[in-house]
């Protein structure tokens, strides 16, 4: 399993790469963190003094992330590597994956810059909207908890490929989880010959993984996964991208007071 983690350092990205090494504890992995500096400081030679001061204080940082790493989390399963480039964030992200041949990202939603006008920063956002690659988001609030429950909410409106189906199942093996495919609404009306279809056929896949459907019907689809993942205990979320319109509501809505799930629960965002 080849894991990226782009860090910036931060507490917030620290506590993601805490949870990271956690939920796969049971898995033979290879860590790869990378920090990449902004492309401003290229334009003009005369930052050069700074660009190498950025640099040494990076590379000091990932020895302080080693040696923590080395004291707090001793696992003979993992493996860590670093990596510390310049240039632009997502298309650096997209290299690394491809070169790597990367099985999942993992990041936290807030950086060091303290972007709090949204529920997900915007460098998360840039990865799980234009890098191909299941990305596993940390809230800043999160706490590892073992991932027993874990909510899939979809609107049965697209078909599920393999690829798909495979992460899910792998993501539901690595802790032994259950998966709740949670159907939500807004209004009350039978499903689509089409979205029967879908359902049918995701029944079919999951066969051989612990699972249950469930329905909710609510006027907003954040309240509706707040009430479920609550009533539920889950420990993790899990969402196709291609589904934007309908994941756009759920992970990126403006904040709410009513709806702390994007705060304390894991987003396992995947892609086709």
């Amino acid at each position: 399993m080849n894991i990226l983690m782009p860090t910036d350092f931060s507490e917030n990205s620290w506590n993601a790469i805490s949870y990271a090494l956690s939920f796969f504890k049971n898995v033979y992995t290879n860590f790869y963190f990378l920090h990449v500096e902004p492309t401003e400081w290229e334009q003009d030679e005369e930052d050069l003094p700074t660009v190498q001061v950025k640099a040494k204080n990076s590379a000091t940082a990932f020895q302080v992330l080693l040696e923590r790493l080395g004291n707090q989390h001793l696992n003979n399963k993992h493996q860590f590597y670093t990596s510390l480039e310049r240039g632009h964030f997502v298309d650096t992200v997209r290299e690394h994956v491809q070169e790597r041949d990367i099985d999942f990202i993992v990041m936290g939603t807030q950086g060091a810059s303290g972007y709090k006008e949204a529920t997900v920063g915007s460098h998360s956002t840039e990865v799980i909207t234009r890098v191909k690659c299941p990305v596993l988001v940390i809230p800043e609030n999160a706490n590892y908890r073992e991932p027993k429950n874990i909510t899939f909410p979809t609107d049965f409106n697209i078909s599920y490929k393999n690829k798909v189906i495979h992460t899910l199942k792998q993501v539901c093996h690595f802790n032994e989880s259950a998966l709740s495919v949670l159907y939500l609404s807004k209004k009350s009306e039978d499903l689509t010959e089409r979205q029967e279809g879908n359902k049918a056929y995701l029944k079919e896949q999951l066969l051989e993984i612990d699972h249950s459907f469930h329905y909710t019907r609510n006027d907003t689809l954040e309240e509706a996964v707040q009430s479920f993942v609550t009533s539920h205990d889950t420990q993790m979320i899990t969402m196709m991208a291609k589904n934007l319109n309908f994941f756009q509501h759920i992970l990126f809505h403006p904040l709410a007071k009513k709806i702390s799930y994007h705060k304390e629960i894991p987003f396992l965002v995947l892609h086709e």
